[in-house]
Formats: C-alpha cells, sequence, structure tokens
C-alpha cells in the first residue's frame, strides 16, 4: 500500500500580513503533480486545512480546486479537521465527496468507521481522528474528566475494537491532529496546551501499522510508524531552516514500513539577519536577499531611526523588524514576551495572580478555578465557529 501523507495546509493564512495565496496555490499544484506521478493507493490529509474556522472565499476556492484534481485522479483521499478548521464546515457534504473518493473524518462519534483500502495483499483500514478538544468530547467518551491524553487514549480504544473485528491481516493506518511527545513546535502552531498537558506519548499508538501525525510544523519521525510530514510552508521565521516535505510510506503486506521524503517546492526563502542597523547597512548583501522574505533583529543599545525605511533598500521584502540590544543582562530591562517564552496558560495565570496579590501566588483551589476556566476558554475558542456571527469571523 503506497500512501502520500501531508497536513497543515493552512489555507488562508499569510506571513506578516503578506498573502501566501499564489505560494499555496504553488504547493497545492505540486501535491496535485505528485499524485498524477507516482500513483498513491491513498493520499492523507492530517488536519488544519485551513487557518480558521471562517476561512476566506480565496482559499475555500483553492481547496475546492484541489479537491477537484484530486477526484480526477481516482486517488481516495482521507482527510481531518484540525485545531484551526471548524469540523462542522469541513464535514458539510460529506457523504457526496465520499462517492468521488473524498473521505471526509469530521465526527468524534464515526472515529471507529474506517475508510477501507485494499491492494494485493489484502484490506488496510484507514481511520480518522479529529481534533479533539477535550473538554467538549470528554462525555461522549464516557469521561469524568481528563485531558488530551485521556480522550485521544478512549479513541484510540475504540479503534482497536474494531480493528479486532476484522479479518487477520488487516493492516492499519490512523491519521491524528495532536501534538505528541518527541515532536519539536513552532511560532505559528497555535497553542493547544491546557495546564502544560497537550503532549501525548507516541506509545499510544503502539500496534498501529502507521500513525500520521499533524499539528506541529516541522517534518519529524518519531518512531518509523509515528510521523509528522509538517507544513507544506513556513508560516513564521522560525520555520526558516525547516525542510518542508511530504511523506511516501509504503505498507509491506505484514505491515512493515518503508518511508521517503518528498521535498516540497520553497516559492519564497525566508531569510532570518541579526546585527547592529550600521552593521547590517555596510555588509555585504546575503545571497538571494532580494527575493527572500525577511527578518531583521536590530541589536544597537537603542531603537535607530527609521530603520524599516533605511534597510529596505536592501531587503526589499522586509517583513519583521525586531529589537533585541544586546545588553549586558544585569542591565537589560525584561521584556513582557521574554517573561511570558516558555510559560503555558496555566502559569501566566497564576504568575499574574500573584502579581497582582504583591507576591502571594494562588492557593491549591484557585488553581483549580484557574485550570477550570482556561479549559473552558479553549472550548469556547475552538467552538467558535457556532458561537459567533460568520461576519464577525471573517471580519477578523
Amino acid at each position: 500500500m503506497r500512501i502520500l501523507h501531508t497536513s497543515d495546509w493552512h489555507l488562508g493564512r499569510g506571513l506578516h500580513r503578506t498573502s501566501l495565496l499564489e505560494a499555496q496555490r504553488a504547493v497545492m499544484g505540486h501535491l496535485v503533480d505528485t499524485v498524477r506521478e507516482r500513483r498513491p493507493d491513498a493520499l492523507l490529509v492530517s488536519g488544519d486545512v485551513y487557518d480558521r474556522a471562517v476561512p476566506p472565499l480565496s482559499a475555500v476556492r483553492l481547496f475546492d480546486e484541489t479537491l477537484h484534481r484530486l477526484a480526477d485522479l481516482d486517488t481516495p483521499v482521507v482527510l481531518i479537521p484540525g485545531n484551526h478548521d471548524s469540523p462542522a464546515r469541513l464535514g458539510v457534504g460529506s457523504g457526496l465527496l465520499a462517492r468521488a473518493g473524498i473521505h471526509l473524518r469530521t465526527d468524534p462519534d464515526r472515529l471507529a468507521e474506517p475508510v477501507l483500502l485494499h491492494d494485493a495483499h489484502g484490506p488496510v483500514a484507514c481511520y480518522g481522528i479529529p481534533y479533539l478538544e477535550p473538554t467538549l468530547v470528554r462525555d461522549r467518551f464516557g469521561l469524568t474528566r481528563g485531558g488530551h491524553e485521556e480522550v485521544l487514549g478512549a479513541a484510540v480504544k475504540r479503534i482497536r475494537a474494531d480493528l479486532a473485528g476484522r479479518p487477520t491481516g488487516t493492516r492499519s493506518v490512523v491519521l491524528v491532529h495532536a501534538f505528541v511527545a518527541g515532536g519539536q513546535p513552532s511560532d505559528s502552531e497555535r497553542d493547544i496546551t491546557v495546564g502544560g498537558v497537550a503532549a501525548v506519548p507516541a506509545s499510544l499508538f503502539d500496534g498501529i501499522d502507521y500513525t500520521a501525525l499533524g499539528h506541529l510544523h516541522g517534518a519529524r519521525a518519531l518512531t518509523d510508524r509515528v510521523r509528522y510530514s509538517g507544513s507544506p510552508l513556513a508560516y513564521s521565521f522560525s520555520e526558516a531552516d525547516h525542510r518542508k516535505i511530504m511523506w511516501w510510506v509504503e505498507l509491506g503486506p505484514t505491515g512493515d514500513i518503508t518511508a521517503e521524503a518528498v521535498e516540497h517546492p520553497v516559492p519564497h526563502r525566508l531569510l532570518r539577519v541579526r546585527g547592529t542597523l550600521d552593521e547590517l547597512l555596510a555588509a555585504p548583501v546575503p545571497e538571494g536577499a532580494a527575493e527572500a522574505l525577511v527578518e531583521v533583529t536590530l541589536t544597537d543599545s537603542s531603537r535607530p531611526d527609521d530603520p524599516m525605511s533605511r534597510l529596505t533598500g536592501r531587503f526589499p521584502h522586509l517583513l519583521s523588524l525586531r529589537h533585541e540590544p544586546e545588553t549586558p543582562p544585569e542591565s537589560a530591562p525584561v521584556r513582557y514576551a521574554e517573561r511570558l517564552r516558555g510559560r503555558d496558560d496555566r502559569r501566566v495565570a497564576e504568575d499574574f495572580v500573584a502579581h497582582v496579590r504583591h507576591g502571594r501566588g494562588p492557593d491549591a483551589a484557585e488553581r483549580a478555578l484557574l485550570l477550570e476556566a482556561l479549559e473552558i476558554g479553549r472550548a469556547v475558542d475552538t467552538d467558535r465557529d457556532s458561537s459567533r456571527q460568520s461576519g464577525t469571523a471573517t471580519g477578523r
């Protein structure tokens, strides 16, 4: 069974207010060309098709065009929503689309109903686990409490139960959109952490022949059988050094795995440069800087006058300008962003309580209330497409 694994398209997303629509069109074209040339038995899309629950019309059109082109190639597509997507909107017309070989798995109640694929060696049961927000799905899985690991564990348990009832030798593939321990996050993924417990162990998927992960934007093999494909484009400068790929996976007759990285085109190189303004204006221009999307970090002790206009002659596509003075730590004021770096939502909330109460942090009962409030807030954000007016969301 030949599988092409991709994820995290984020159609409709830009970079520092710069449209990436044409770059997204290029990588979607490359995806279709790869399917046409290599003829996989299935294409897996592991979530975050869109960048927001109510995507712009241009993104919807690109998605529609891509699905039509894939359907014309008679390659089955299995697709799940991620934490950026609206499952309800993405799942519209799923029954009709299935007739064209486009299988949308957006309903948590149906995650143990696989798409059955076949090759010369027998059946492959392909299951799709949509992004599961713990607060919204605990009741469905009979859980009274628990986070990402518990709800994903309950989902995988349902899949194992279905798989156990299938013919001996049935191979298994699972699509999942989650933060699995061992993955490397970047600045462009939306935080799904509550209380620092979002990461789930890769061992949760032991016994599954191949687990196609989405959510993190860096491609990574956590094990031979558990892999992130990453995003096809860089969506933040923290991804400047990412190698953007899809995984070409061959699933053998007994579940043995081989995998090959298929490179994505790079429509726009990302370039990060650092130094004082005088140094950057005097130094040779880096190769390719005229075409690259650029982030400049200035290290001057004080912010220079009008640095953006002075730098754009050298870097025509300068999108991000940061100021990080190289001052001894003992004399440098700590910026708010630096104070928050590496802290999860729970820690930030607890530190705020301590700040406004002159050092007295929350007690155990107050910490529990804060965690409950964070979970409710995250659930509302995840379900915002049904609780906000469409016009409001579109205008954001």
